[in-house]
């Protein structure tokens, strides 16, 4: 029972080391401990800064992806049209140059016919006067012998020829 109910010097001697433990500790331990403890408060609070900072320098840099991604299919829809319009403008060049081509073709085989139904003309012509030439010659012939065989034959001649 000795143990559960201690005696009064044994109580003095407790406080007495506890208050010498005491001043010990706050002499030569305290200090330390509390700066490692403030040391250790304040990178703690750095870090947390830190990485607010990150945090916040992420949610710009993401903010500035953004409106680059933005831009750029701003751009790349631009030159999607921009191309378009080229390739219909060079699609509506090809057709008028082929229409134009087309039409020059065209007049130059109607030149080309007319010149030729001229020439058929012309040859028509010479061939129209070398007959009429021939009958002529046959018929002063002829004109010298009887105008009744002359008759005959320029209806005869006539006959033979058809334009």
């Amino acid at each position: 029972m000795e143990l559960v109910t201690p005696e009064w010097g044994l109580v003095a001697w407790t406080t007495i080391t506890f208050l010498i433990l005491l001043v010990l500790l706050k002499a030569f331990a305290w200090k330390p401990i509390m700066s490692a403890i403030n040391d250790r408060e304040k990178s703690i609070e750095d870090a947390l800064l830190k990485a607010e900072a990150a945090k916040e320098e992420m949610s710009r840099l993401t903010g500035e992806n953004e409106s680059l991604i933005k831009q750029a299919r701003a751009e790349r829809d631009l030159i999607l049209h921009e191309a378009k319009k080229v390739k219909d403008q060079m699609i509506a060049d090809a057709k008028e140059i082929a229409h134009k081509e087309g039409a020059r073709m065209i007049e130059l085989a109607r030149v080309e016919i007319n010149n030729q139904k001229a020439i058929a003309m012309a040859d028509v012509k010479n061939q129209v006067a070398t007959l009429s030439i021939q009958i002529a010659e046959k018929l002063l012939q002829k004109q010298l012998e009887d105008q009744k065989s002359q008759d005959e034959l320029v209806a005869q001649l006539l006959k033979e020829v058809k334009l």
